[in-house]
């Protein structure tokens, strides 16, 4: 078999890895919105939102539900979500999403990852100037005609719409609208007829910095220790591409 057989083995324990992460994530986050809006995704847009998410990346509908099941009982946990900001080596700005329910055990964790490969651990909004918060939407684009489409969008809050690919080479529609439109974007989707297949919450840099290839492996371990965390959501840099 030798190394083609290894090599290929390997990618596919990282990719099962990979979702196992992504459904601890998602679960959380449907217990999350179960708890601020209850357990109707017709009431509730983040439930929707969180299962559309989840449809995306293949979860399974049993642990969908029971992710469900288990926010609907008293005895969960309640989670708090807590953003922490700080820097990589070479000066590249990191912004960590948590949801935990021990707080002093994830700033204790988050501070060790980022003191062990020389960065520093920043105050709350010191990061407000590099990164802006935005909605982001995905969605098969198919023969829609974008441009009609924008057009439709714009008084939902549209700031721009592109179409890129994703990791199988198939093209997906990538829209983007204020953070505080949200909501309003979602609902003119909806009523688009639009499949959406993730739709999130996230920061892009708005100033980057050039690195290195080996300055940005140094950041990339930092990076990757934050998202081995069972308490981290979603990690962002500003590094250029």
């Amino acid at each position: 078999m030798g190394r083609a057989f290894e090599f290929r083995k390997e990618r596919k324990f990282k990719r099962w890895a990979k979702m196992a992460v992504q459904f601890t994530r998602l679960g959380k986050e449907i217990v999350m919105a179960v708890k601020d809006g209850g357990p109707h995704p017709e009431t509730n847009s983040r439930l929707r939102t969180a299962m559309q998410n989840a449809k995306a990346v293949n979860m399974p509908k049993d642990r969908v539900e029971a992710a469900i099941k288990r926010a609907s009982s008293k005895d969960e946990k309640d989670y708090e979500e807590i953003v922490y900001e700080g820097y990589a080596p070479h000066g590249v700005a990191i912004l960590v999403e948590t949801a935990t329910d021990n707080t002093n055990r994830t700033v204790a964790n988050v501070r060790s990852y980022f003191t062990k490969v020389g960065g520093t651990l920043g105050k709350t909004g010191s990061l407000d100037f590099i990164f802006s918060r935005k909605s982001i939407f995905r969605f098969d684009p198919k023969d829609r005609d974008l441009e009609e489409l924008e057009f439709e969008l714009i008084d939902a809050g549209l700031e721009d719409l592109f179409v890129e690919s994703d990791e199988e080479g198939n093209d997906v529609a990538v829209l983007h609208a204020a953070f505080e439109d949200f909501g309003k974007m979602q609902k003119a989707l909806e009523e688009q007829g639009i499949e959406v297949k993730s739709a999130k919450l996230e920061r892009i840099p708005l100033s980057t910095v050039d690195v290195t290839e080996e300055q940005a492996a140094d950041a990339l371990k930092l990076i990757d220790k934050l998202e081995e965390d069972d308490d981290v959501q979603a990690v962002y840099h500003n590094m250029a591409e």
